[in-house]
């Protein structure tokens, strides 16, 4: 199963002196198998040390000796010689904390060495421990669910990947092509980019396998809890866990999810949550400038689930729904729609020093104006509305530019790609006011196009 991480893994092996490299994300997202799949590309030999499995190799880390190190694991069953041919991989480093510090030394001393390390509930073990973290020493990939893109490529719908990924603005996107898309994308919507719940589907095209792959995903997290709340109530995180999944793109209010618990507590489930990344949170900015985390309001944010897929299984979006889906309108399918698009502008900004994302409202008395998202490209304010369907009001989208004087905006929604000239009155005041921007159109499905549309926005509408 093809992984845009693979790119990465390219360049960064081909370094000739390479950092050790952390793989961070949420349990089930791929780390172990994207690395089993480089080292077959490359036809490395893999040398895989779990930790969870070997909690007696926390005092050999200590030493930071990586001859020392490298010595006891060739010594461990079952494991290979270890040569500058190996991939090494250390799988759930945060069993034994004291791997991480001890990076830096791989570094400085065996540099050609091909060392990844990854975990889970990292965060965890970095907050929990007094070690200093190897700065400058390692590298850092983000991973997270499998991208639209990636599931087409794993359902063999090769001529459809290459229509999206080769897409450039202006280009004519043929009609039985688009509603295939259209199609593809809800089935996207129901399964997700989980790869295991990916592998399934391409497998069997089970619904019901599926499903049954999302609630041990969802138990897996769940049994995961312990392992980090601590003295915290396993119920009421459950339940937070819950409602995060079901109010995904609204703005959070503590006492929607619990009149009897302290916001203060609520909070704090929500921050464990999100160093988990089980969730992320959308900070409401003022768009007042670059960069946009300069002028946030950290106390108003809405939520991201991790996965669109596991989303809808928590929320009861079961095989026999998804089957009727021609039939019925769903009534959560907005907060679908801005998962999906939320979900890929992280995939998108992971690896840029501003990966946190915004969004924009603006509350009054007689109304409210609130826009999806915004984001910083190009030295640009870009601000994003994300429609379920074809058609949908504008009116947050006007205000926010009368208000902010955006070169253009982008919309998501399920129409072909259009870019046409808004100009229309807005009431600003009880005073009309004329507003004229560039909109550019396009269907959920080309969200990976992003920065390659606003490249071209940038350059063209000044």
């Amino acid at each position: 199963m093809e992984r845009l991480q693979l790119k990465f893994l390219q360049k960064w092996i081909d370094k000739k002196k390479r950092k050790p490299l952390i793989i961070r994300g949420a349990r089930q997202v791929g780390k172990t198998t994207l690395v089993e799949l480089f080292a077959k590309q490359h036809q490395r030999t893999l040398v895989n040390v779990n930790l969870e499995r070997y909690p007696e190799l926390s005092p050999v880390f200590s030493t930071k000796d990586p001859q020392q190190i490298l010595q006891q694991i060739e010594i461990l069953p079952r494991m290979d010689r270890i040569t500058n041919e190996t991939l090494l991989f250390l799988d759930e480093i945060q069993a034994v904390p004291e791997a991480i510090p001890a990076l830096r030394y791989f570094y400085e001393e065996r540099p050609e060495l091909a060392l990844i390390s990854a975990g889970s509930l990292l965060e965890f073990t970095l907050s929990d421990h007094l070690f200093s973290m190897p700065v400058g020493r390692v590298q850092y990939l983000h991973i997270g669910p499998m991208t639209f893109t990636e599931f087409l490529s794993a359902l063999g719908e090769d001529k459809l990947h290459h229509i999206v990924t080769h897409y450039q603005l202006g280009q004519e996107i043929n009609k039985i092509a688009h509603q295939r898309l259209l199609q593809i994308l809800r089935t996207y919507y129901f399964v997700g980019g989980m790869p295991e719940a990916v592998a399934v589907f391409a497998e069997t095209s089970s619904y019901r396998d599926v499903s049954e792959v999302h609630n041990s995903i969802i138990d897996t997290y769940r049994e995961d809890f312990p392992k980090y709340v601590g003295s915290r109530n396993l119920n009421r995180i459950l339940n937070v866990f819950n409602f995060a999944a079901r109010n995904v793109g609204i703005k959070v209010k503590y006492s929607n999810i619990s009149r009897q618990e302290q916001s203060a507590t609520l909070k704090k489930d929500l921050e464990l949550l999100s160093m988990a990344r089980v969730i992320s949170k959308v900070v409401h900015s003022h768009c007042s400038g670059i960069p946009l985390q300069a002028d946030i309001e950290e106390k108003v944010y809405k939520l991201l689930f991790l996965d669109v897929g596991l989303m809808n299984a928590i929320c009861g979006l079961n095989w026999r729904v998804i089957s009727q889906l021609d039939d019925i309108k769903l009534v959560n399918e907005g907060a679908i729609a801005e998962q999906f698009i939320g979900q890929h502008l992280q995939a998108l900004l992971a690896e840029t020093p501003n990966r946190e994302l915004t969004y924009w409202l603006r509350e009054g008395r007689s109304s409210n104006a609130e826009l999806d998202f915004v984001i910083a490209r190009e030295g640009k304010l870009i601000p994003i509305e994300v429609k379920s369907g074809a058609t949908g009001r504008l009116k947050s989208l006007h205000q926010f530019m009368w208000n902010k004087q955006a070169p253009f905006a982008i919309r998501f929604d399920t129409s072909l790609p259009t870019v046409n000239q808004q100009d229309v009155v807005i009431h600003i005041d009880k005073q009309r006011q004329p507003i004229c921007y560039p909109l550019i159109s396009l269907p959920l499905y080309l969200v990976e196009r992003l920065s390659e549309v606003v490249e071209f926005g940038c350059s063209s509408f000044q």
